[in-house]
């Protein structure tokens, strides 16, 4: 009996942790698409006028408008790829991964502070949104044996103490529920 409900909570973490995952990346891809849009607009609109600003030479601006709509996009899309490999393979992203997705989890918590007074509320709330999905994300595929041990390692090494897998075990709990009265 104890297994079975085990067993229910494991496919209920296994399953939010992807879908949580896989939400995370389309959100990533559209904001990305989204982003590239409006850089392209912008780019195009300075080029067409011939705006400057200070004496800078339109071209500049132009060409540095594209090119920043192209580093945001492809910094969006590989956080969306680094999010569907998580989620296809079921396992914590590796180091370099999450510094990935921390960075734009911070800079989303920073655009979001800043669309308040510039854009409005409608922007920050989506930037919450982006930044919640981020968080969730790196917190329901964290390490089991704490901050310091990466995903598949135990004190006894990337194997078991008796040369067992370690993907033989089945994953630590997500919280024990304890009644709140005795």
């Amino acid at each position: 009996m104890a297994g079975d409900v085990w067993e229910g909570w494991v496919v209920v973490g296994v399953v939010l942790r992807r879908l949580v995952a896989g939400l995370a990346a389309i959100v990533l891809v559209a904001e990305a698409a989204v982003l590239v849009l409006v850089h392209f607009v912008l780019g195009r609109t300075t080029h067409n006028q011939s705006m400057s600003i200070a004496g800078m030479d339109p071209d500049v601006m132009s060409l540095a408008t594209y090119g920043m709509g192209a580093g945001i996009g492809a910094f969006l899309l590989l956080c969306a790829v680094l999010l569907v490999v998580a989620a296809v393979r079921d396992r914590a992203p590796g180091t370099f991964a999450r510094i990935v997705l921390v960075t734009a989890a911070v800079t989303h918590g920073l655009l979001g502070a800043l669309a308040v007074g510039l854009v409005g509320w409608g922007a920050f709330a989506v930037m919450m949104l982006i930044l919640c999905l981020l968080v969730l994300t790196l917190v329901l595929y964290a390490a089991p044996g704490g901050a310091g041990t990466p995903a598949g390692d135990t004190p006894g090494g990337p194997d078991g103490q008796d040369g067992r897998d370690v993907q033989d075990t089945p994953p630590p709990p997500f919280g024990e529920l304890r009644p709140t009265n005795p």
